[in-house]
Protein backbone atom coordinates (compact mmCIF):
# COMPACT_ATOMS: atom_id res chain seq x y z
CA UNK A 1 0.00 0.00 0.00
CA UNK A 2 2.69 2.51 0.38
CA UNK A 3 3.70 2.57 -3.44
CA UNK A 4 0.11 3.76 -3.53
CA UNK A 5 0.97 6.54 -1.47
CA UNK A 6 4.34 7.12 -3.37
CA UNK A 7 2.58 6.99 -6.82
CA UNK A 8 -0.44 9.38 -5.15
CA UNK A 9 1.94 11.67 -3.62
CA UNK A 10 3.99 12.03 -6.84
CA UNK A 11 1.05 12.85 -8.76
CA UNK A 12 0.08 15.68 -6.43
CA UNK A 13 3.34 17.18 -6.77
CA UNK A 14 3.36 16.55 -10.58
CA UNK A 15 -0.38 18.76 -10.55
CA UNK A 16 0.48 20.98 -7.70
CA UNK A 17 3.83 22.61 -9.19
CA UNK A 18 2.76 23.91 -12.66
CA UNK A 19 -0.30 25.36 -10.96
CA UNK A 20 1.38 27.13 -8.31
CA UNK A 21 3.90 28.21 -11.00
CA UNK A 22 0.89 29.30 -12.96
CA UNK A 23 -0.78 30.82 -9.91
CA UNK A 24 2.35 32.75 -8.82
CA UNK A 25 2.99 34.14 -12.38
CA UNK A 26 -0.57 35.15 -12.51
CA UNK A 27 -0.72 37.40 -9.27
CA UNK A 28 3.19 38.51 -9.92
CA UNK A 29 3.59 39.89 -13.73
CA UNK A 30 2.19 43.09 -14.57
CA UNK A 31 -0.69 43.59 -16.18
CA UNK A 32 -0.67 46.23 -19.34
CA UNK A 33 -3.77 46.05 -22.06
CA UNK A 34 -2.87 47.21 -25.36
CA UNK A 35 -4.46 46.86 -28.69
CA UNK A 36 -1.33 46.11 -30.22
CA UNK A 37 -0.76 42.80 -27.74
CA UNK A 38 -3.62 41.39 -29.53
CA UNK A 39 -2.42 42.30 -33.33
CA UNK A 40 -0.92 39.53 -35.11
CA UNK A 41 2.54 39.24 -35.14
CA UNK A 42 4.56 38.79 -38.31
CA UNK A 43 8.25 39.57 -38.04
CA UNK A 44 7.82 43.26 -37.49
CA UNK A 45 5.72 43.61 -40.90
CA UNK A 46 2.27 44.94 -40.84
CA UNK A 47 -0.16 41.80 -41.25
CA UNK A 48 -1.87 41.65 -44.83
CA UNK A 49 -4.80 39.11 -45.38
CA UNK A 50 -6.16 36.60 -43.24
CA UNK A 51 -4.28 34.15 -41.06
CA UNK A 52 -6.80 31.32 -41.52
CA UNK A 53 -5.60 29.04 -44.55
CA UNK A 54 -7.90 26.25 -45.62
CA UNK A 55 -5.74 23.18 -45.95
CA UNK A 56 -6.82 19.96 -47.92
CA UNK A 57 -8.31 17.22 -46.08
CA UNK A 58 -6.58 14.76 -47.98
CA UNK A 59 -3.47 15.64 -45.45
CA UNK A 60 -5.09 15.10 -42.76
CA UNK A 61 -6.96 11.78 -43.80
CA UNK A 62 -3.26 10.64 -44.96
CA UNK A 63 -1.82 11.30 -41.56
CA UNK A 64 -4.60 9.71 -39.68
CA UNK A 65 -4.34 6.61 -41.85
CA UNK A 66 -0.58 6.60 -41.79
CA UNK A 67 -1.44 6.66 -37.52
CA UNK A 68 -3.54 3.50 -38.19
CA UNK A 69 -1.32 1.40 -39.32
CA UNK A 70 1.88 2.65 -37.53
CA UNK A 71 0.37 2.09 -34.37
CA UNK A 72 -0.94 -1.67 -36.11
CA UNK A 73 2.68 -2.03 -36.37
CA UNK A 74 3.76 -1.23 -32.98
CA UNK A 75 0.63 -3.53 -32.02
CA UNK A 76 1.72 -6.30 -33.95
CA UNK A 77 5.70 -6.47 -33.39
CA UNK A 78 4.75 -8.00 -29.34
CA UNK A 79 2.75 -10.53 -30.98
CA UNK A 80 5.08 -11.73 -33.62
CA UNK A 81 8.41 -12.03 -30.89
CA UNK A 82 5.51 -14.19 -28.44
CA UNK A 83 3.98 -16.34 -31.00
CA UNK A 84 6.59 -19.04 -31.80
CA UNK A 85 7.28 -19.25 -27.77
CA UNK A 86 3.45 -19.80 -26.95
CA UNK A 87 3.26 -22.27 -29.66
CA UNK A 88 5.84 -24.14 -28.12
CA UNK A 89 4.17 -24.17 -24.68
CA UNK A 90 1.22 -25.86 -26.39
CA UNK A 91 -0.60 -23.63 -27.10
CA UNK A 92 -2.65 -24.25 -30.05
CA UNK A 93 -2.12 -22.29 -33.43
CA UNK A 94 -6.06 -20.83 -33.59
CA UNK A 95 -5.98 -19.65 -29.90
CA UNK A 96 -2.25 -17.69 -31.29
CA UNK A 97 -3.06 -16.94 -34.56
CA UNK A 98 -7.09 -15.90 -34.86
CA UNK A 99 -6.84 -12.58 -32.32
CA UNK A 100 -4.40 -11.07 -35.04
CA UNK A 101 -5.87 -12.23 -38.20
CA UNK A 102 -9.39 -10.63 -36.40
CA UNK A 103 -7.19 -7.60 -35.23
CA UNK A 104 -5.79 -7.27 -39.39
CA UNK A 105 -8.37 -8.26 -41.02
CA UNK A 106 -10.31 -5.57 -39.58
CA UNK A 107 -7.65 -2.68 -40.60
CA UNK A 108 -7.97 -4.06 -43.75
CA UNK A 109 -12.19 -3.31 -43.44
CA UNK A 110 -10.81 0.08 -42.33
CA UNK A 111 -8.69 0.53 -45.34
CA UNK A 112 -10.84 -0.86 -47.82
CA UNK A 113 -13.36 1.75 -46.06
CA UNK A 114 -11.17 4.82 -46.50
CA UNK A 115 -9.96 3.66 -49.90
CA UNK A 116 -13.66 3.44 -51.61
CA UNK A 117 -14.42 7.09 -49.96
CA UNK A 118 -11.66 8.36 -51.62
CA UNK A 119 -9.50 8.91 -48.36
CA UNK A 120 -6.05 7.78 -50.19
CA UNK A 121 -7.18 9.08 -53.63
CA UNK A 122 -4.46 12.27 -54.54
CA UNK A 123 -6.74 15.39 -55.97
CA UNK A 124 -5.18 16.39 -59.38
CA UNK A 125 -4.17 19.99 -59.50
CA UNK A 126 -5.89 22.23 -62.35
CA UNK A 127 -2.27 22.42 -64.03
CA UNK A 128 -2.25 18.90 -64.27
CA UNK A 129 -5.89 18.06 -65.25
CA UNK A 130 -5.02 21.14 -67.83
CA UNK A 131 -1.41 19.16 -69.32
CA UNK A 132 -3.27 15.83 -69.43
CA UNK A 133 -6.12 17.50 -71.65
CA UNK A 134 -3.68 19.41 -73.71
CA UNK A 135 -2.05 15.80 -74.44
CA UNK A 136 -4.93 13.97 -75.04
CA UNK A 137 -6.02 16.73 -77.73
CA UNK A 138 -2.79 16.84 -79.92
Amino acid sequence: MSAWIAIGALALVAVGIPIGMMQTSAMIRPSVPEQGKSATYESGEVPTGSARVQFNIQYYMVALLFLVFDVETVLIFPWTVIYRSALEQGASLTAVLLPMLVFVGVLVIGLVWAWRNGAVKWVKSPLANRRKTERQDA
